[in-house]
This record gives structure tokens, sequence and C-alpha cells, in this order.
């Protein structure tokens, strides 16, 4: 059989902004200097990744280029 529960009486929410801890979080470490190296390094590998795929494709969206002549097989010629 359920029991009903009782209704939660909420003025804590409202005492909760005036709330203050007086527990100081612990200090952030400091990254390493190989950790440092590593970010310095994903970093350069993902920016030269999208400066690479950039100058590769960059060809390939130029429409300054003359229209190539279409190759035929030599069935669709006759011979």
């Amino acid at each position: 059989m359920l029991r009903r529960r009782e209704p939660v009486p909420f003025a804590f929410l409202a005492e909760a902004d005036r709330f203050r801890s007086n527990v100081a979080p612990p200090p952030r470490q400091r990254a390493s200097a190989g950790e440092m190296a590593g970010r310095w390094l994903l970093g350069l590998t993902i920016v030269a990744g999208l400066v690479g795929s950039l100058v590769l494709g960059m060809p390939a969206l130029s429409q300054d280029q003359p229209p190539s002549e279409t190759q035929q097989s030599q069935a669709s010629q006759g011979h």
C-alpha cells in the first residue's frame, strides 16, 4: 500500500542564495611541460591538417579552368 508523503517545506531554497561555503576547493594543478607540449603539438597537427586540406582542395574548387575535352571510347567513334 502506498503511503502519502508529507509536503516538503521549501524554505531552505530561499536561504540557499545566501549560503557561502567556508571550504575552499583545492588549487588547480599546473600542467607539466610534457602536457603543454602535447597540447601544442595536437593543436598544430589539427591546424596543419585543415590548412593542408584547404591547399589540396582549392584546385578542385576553382572554376577558372577551361573545360577539358571529354574522352570518348573507340567504340563510340566507330572504329
